[in-house]
């Protein structure tokens, strides 16, 4: 399976894997998460949200995967926004969410798109995005 393509950009196939991954993952931990992949643009590539989890779930799933698009975890957008003057930047744009559970998308370096979980707690969310992305061979955060 490819796993980008020209621009560099995370495949239909990938995103739709990763997603699975991520949920399995999360499944398996009793966790109930909404997951979103997308690409460098911030377009949504594939996402899921399991029966019971809420449509807002969804939605903060897919910003968190915008945010990364930006080139860091949402987690690191998190600790900046303890700056006054970041945080005001950040706090004013739609689509970017600075809560831990978002993470770039990387090969070999190259930026190919952002993943973004939602619906347990902060670190749970990121490791259901951790674990999905190792186990399709993506750069770690």
């Amino acid at each position: 399976m490819d796993l980008t393509h020209a621009p560099p950009t995370v495949t239909y196939d990938a995103a739709a894997a990763l997603v699975a991954a991520a949920l399995r993952h999360a499944r398996a931990r009793g966790w109930s998460v909404a997951v979103a992949v997308v690409d460098p643009n911030g377009d949504v590539i594939a996402a899921a949200r399991p029966d019971g989890v809420r449509p807002t779930t969804l939605r903060m799933a897919t910003d968190k995967a915008v945010t990364t698009t930006l080139g860091k975890t949402t987690l690191a957008f998190m600790e900046r926004m303890r700056d006054p003057a970041l945080a005001g930047g950040l706090s004013s744009r739609t689509d970017l969410l600075a809560w831990e559970g978002g993470q770039p998308i990387r090969l070999d370096g190259t930026l190919v798109g952002g993943m973004g979980a939602s619906g347990a707690s902060g670190h749970q969310d990121a490791e259901c995005v951790a674990t999905a992305l190792a186990e399709l061979g993506f750069d770690p955060a």
